[in-house]
């Protein structure tokens, strides 16, 4: 399943050693991010992943600090949006 998360901007300056940490969090929980932009107003960070639920993509981000806003499933994702 496909889930957006919503953080706030500032959220989203990571150093690289903190990013390698992050991702093996996330790696154990079975998330795997996809991609992250900021809206134009720069005050709000999006996040795509795919996970297996909600639930783990929360817990993925607690146990590495950076406690998730809101996160939704998202209900289609289409490919050519991003070419």
């Amino acid at each position: 399943m496909m889930y957006a998360e919503h953080l706030c901007a500032e959220q989203l300056e990571v150093q690289s050693d903190d990013m390698a940490a992050i991702m093996r969090v996330h790696a154990d929980a079975s998330v795997h991010w996809v991609l992250s932009f900021l809206s134009a107003d720069k005050k709000k960070t999006y996040c795509l992943y795919e996970a297996p639920s909600a639930e783990a993509i929360h817990e993925a981000e607690r146990q590495a600090n950076r406690p998730a806003d809101v996160i939704v499933e998202v209900g289609e994702l289409r490919p050519e949006q991003f070419v």
